[in-house]
């Protein structure tokens, strides 16, 4: 078990590592690099995983459903720990909803299941998003325009691939091939700017970092927990849910909170410090979807 757990916990963590190292030395703008990820691989990657004949809608409705449950079960064990805090509960609360299922999540996921739990993560991975766009977006602005959330490539990616995935028309040969090779490109990209959005920790900003990277996993597990023997999820499904739970914030909280203007240092604290913290949680979580 500890081989298997090394040889899916290593290599991210490596990529993870090299991001760093290069982010200490050549200190570089990320911001191009996020916006292609966001924009281009990432839809690229959802509608291929999606509309693949390898992911069945119907058999993961259930993994989905949970999904949903740990994502909206954390938010609501976390807001009376914000008010524990006395922090903003839209400054607290959408990290411990939205985790990092895209850029630990999918690669974790592969190493751990195979191609199996791949396409299934990446439905995870987007209905995390399309949360995290809508209601997310409403925790932290409730006078947010969701006209313009809905122009995002990755909800369009989203919605054709889940429209694909159900009729499965006939895709050319080239274009798959096409479209599956851009996506491709995404985990080792998003791995690599996580690492050198780590580079950004700052001392000061560590505890409340620290409480994040604690509460995020420990309630995302908790409603795994919860959820599986109430979903009858297989092992394989209850396996990617332990796996779901115990991811620490995503990157994504600091772009929404920025946007918004809802307290991003603080954001960021959560996120990087969470991230670093990671290294203890998700063993725990593989183990537990290894079991």
């Amino acid at each position: 078990m500890l081989e298997r757990l090394l040889g899916i916990i290593l290599p991210v963590f490596a990529i993870i590592a090299l991001g760093w190292v290069w982010g200490r030395r050549a200190k570089p703008d990320m911001s191009v690099v996020n916006r292609i990820s966001m924009n281009v691989l990432s839809p690229a990657l959802i509608f291929s995983a999606l509309s693949s004949k390898s992911f069945d809608v119907w058999d993961n409705r259930l993994l989905m459903l949970g999904s949903i449950g740990v994502v909206l079960g954390s938010g609501l064990i976390a807001w009376p720990i914000a008010k524990a805090l006395r922090e903003d509960p839209r400054t607290f609360v959408p990290p411990m909803m939205f985790n990092n299922c895209g850029n630990m999540g999918l690669p974790l996921a592969v190493l751990a299941f195979g191609d199996a739990g791949f396409a299934p993560m990446v439905a995870l991975f987007t209905i995390s998003n399309l949360t995290h766009f809508t209601l997310g977006v409403w925790i932290i602005d409730h006078h947010a325009r969701f006209g313009r959330l809905l122009r995002n490539p990755m909800v369009w990616s989203t919605v054709a691939g889940f429209a694909f995935a159900v009729v499965q028309p006939p895709i050319p040969e080239v274009a798959a091939v096409t479209i599956r090779m851009v996506g491709d490109a995404l985990i080792p990209m998003m791995l690599l700017s996580l690492g050198v959005r780590l580079t950004g920790i700052r001392r000061g900003d560590a505890r409340l970092g620290a409480i994040g990277g604690v509460v995020c996993p420990l309630t995302g597990l908790a409603m795994a927990a919860i959820l599986v023997p109430v979903l009858g999820l297989d092992p394989r499904q209850a396996g990617l849910l332990f796996l779901f739970g115990c991811l620490p914030p995503a990157v994504l909280n600091f772009m929404v909170a920025e946007q918004f203007e809802r307290e991003p240092a603080k954001v960021a604290s959560i996120v990087l410090v969470g991230n670093a913290m990671s290294v203890v949680f998700v063993p725990i979580g593989i183990a537990l979807a290894l079991h």
